[in-house]
């Protein structure tokens, strides 16, 4: 069994960058990729960009790519988000996802989840 912790969130002001971290624990050997998720309130769940955890090629998605940087470190087994530039719409609870079919951004594909984090960007 996988557990993931995620960390990292809170109140910033518009323009300021945040990191989040996902640390994970348990089976890891079977991991093929891992994702970072959003939702807004009232908002589905919006995908932001995952990993290969083996090659550590990345993806995100198409609203995502420049503000937003995926990396991992392999021996920590550790997840990182960087996020620059921070809008009011970047607001919400950010979840760490790990999958063992995928390393793209189908949620469905994503089996083990963090609790989240709150990320709230003030004007």
């Amino acid at each position: 069994q996988v557990h993931l912790l995620e960390s990292g969130g809170g109140l910033v002001q518009a323009g300021d960058s945040l990191t989040l971290t996902c640390r994970t624990s348990g089976r890891t050997y079977s991991r093929v990729g891992m994702a970072w998720f959003r939702q807004a309130p009232g908002k589905e769940r919006e995908y932001i960009g995952s990993i290969n955890w083996r090659t550590e090629d990345k993806y995100y998605g198409d609203s995502m790519k420049g503000r937003f940087t995926i990396s991992r470190d392999y021996i920590k087994n550790t997840l990182y988000l960087q996020m620059h530039s921070l809008k009011p719409e970047d607001t919400g609870v950010y979840y760490c996802a790990e999958s063992r079919l995928t390393f793209y951004g189908n949620s469905d594909e994503y089996d083990t989840w963090g609790q989240g984090t709150q990320v709230t960007v003030s004007s």
